[in-house]
């Protein structure tokens, strides 16, 4: 669990000194954060599956809004977002910024026991000085050994009708070892929009990380590979991609399929899909769907009725020409659709379920392949 040392008491602080992240909360703030951190666990808890030893990994794919850059933040937010985080896993990370401030401080509240990994920032316009980091516990999964960007070469990109030489944001790859299970995962931030051009460029973009991704993996270590992040896919218009993806041996997890993943619930921006085989494969549920889904945090913490309780804080950012301390629908309609998600996100972490233990099944098989 998160390290809460900045939620203590000024008593607690009277007999230790613990160390603080943010030593300049106020008391109504602790207070304000820990009830928070209350609703969120009892809503985590009841969507997230619970870790099994050496069973099961919740791996999980999140754009965290402008992750480094904006000065938006309150001390609370990063305490929601560290347990959301330590929910899972394993966690690709998009939109992480040019510096890692926002990244060190939710480390420091998620504790000794979780690392990162990141890569470097794609330069220029396109690339907006973003890069991808993978944040993850190690006392459930590992390094392989594996890490690094996927840039492609002319025998990929020759044939390119947009003269297309590389994704906008690098992919980056990174391999982990869990139980039985070796794996490498691809962060992915591809090119946004709706326009006819923007769907035509994503598509190029898919297809040639797809050709690029078919010849590299006959050097990869292991052939299971799951492809995450912010796809900016939308259903009306990237069926090409999603068939792409299939036909390359690529398979949505059951649990993510038809569910939005932004905070406005529009579109199913943030995809994951797996290779599949006997022994790679996703938890299914009861009824026999695969374990995965998305998790809404507004939901538990900065909940639509918590407007009025912000509005100090609304105030204190606001550049815009309305009366929100007058006016209840400006009030409402910013905090809505802007100031809460520059708190959290404007989008929502998907998850899916690994089974990291196969061990029972492949004794099985070889026994009928002896005997037989």
């Amino acid at each position: 669990m998160p390290n809460y040392h900045d939620l203590r008491t000024a008593a607690d602080y009277a007999e230790r000194d613990y160390a603080r992240v943010f030593p300049l909360m106020t008391d109504a703030e602790r207070v304000r954060c820990i009830t928070g951190l209350m609703r969120l666990k009892i809503g985590l808890a009841s969507q997230i599956p619970a870790r099994r030893t050496e069973t099961n990994l919740l791996v999980a794919s999140w754009n965290i809004k402008e992750f480094g850059h904006t000065t938006q933040r309150l001390p609370e937010a990063y305490f929601y977002i560290a347990e959301i985080l330590a929910a899972f896993d394993l966690i690709a990370v998009q939109e992480v910024k040019s510096t890692l401030k926002d990244l060190e401080i939710v480390m420091r509240l998620l504790g000794e026991d979780w690392k990162y990994i990141v890569n470097d920032i794609t330069d220029g316009t396109d690339g907006n000085a973003e890069r991808s980091a993978y944040i993850y516990n190690t006392r459930r999964v590992r390094l392989s050994g594996l890490a690094g960007e996927i840039a492609l070469w002319d025998a990929i990109t020759h044939d390119s009708p947009l003269g297309l030489k590389q994704l906008k944001r690098s992919p980056y790859m990174t391999g982990f070892i869990a139980g039985w299970k070796r794996f490498a995962m691809v962060s992915l931030h591809l090119h946004p929009g709706d326009d006819d051009e923007d769907v035509l460029l994503r598509g190029e973009e898919v297809r040639l990380l797809l050709k690029a991704l078919k010849a590299k993996r006959k050097g990869l270590w292991s052939d299971n590979l799951i492809l995450c992040g912010d796809m900016n896919l939308y259903d009306s218009k990237d069926q090409g991609v999603m068939a792409a993806m299939a036909q390359a041996g690529y398979r949505e997890c059951e649990g993510l399929m038809g569910k939005d993943t932004n905070a406005t619930l529009t579109e199913a921006y943030d995809r994951m899909f797996f290779t599949q085989n006997d022994y790679f494969h996703i938890e299914e549920d009861e009824t026999g769907t695969e374990q995965g889904g998305v998790f809404n945090p507004f939901g538990f913490v900065y909940r639509d009725a918590d407007a009025a309780e912000y509005l100090a804080e609304m105030i204190a950012v606001y550049g815009g020409d309305k009366d929100l301390a007058g006016s209840g629908a400006d009030r409402q309609a910013y905090y809505v659709n802007y100031w809460r998600k520059n708190q959290i996100s404007d989008h929502f972490p998907i998850w899916a379920e690994l089974v990291t233990d196969d061990s029972g099944a492949f004794l099985a098989e070889k026994l009928v392949e002896h005997q037989g």
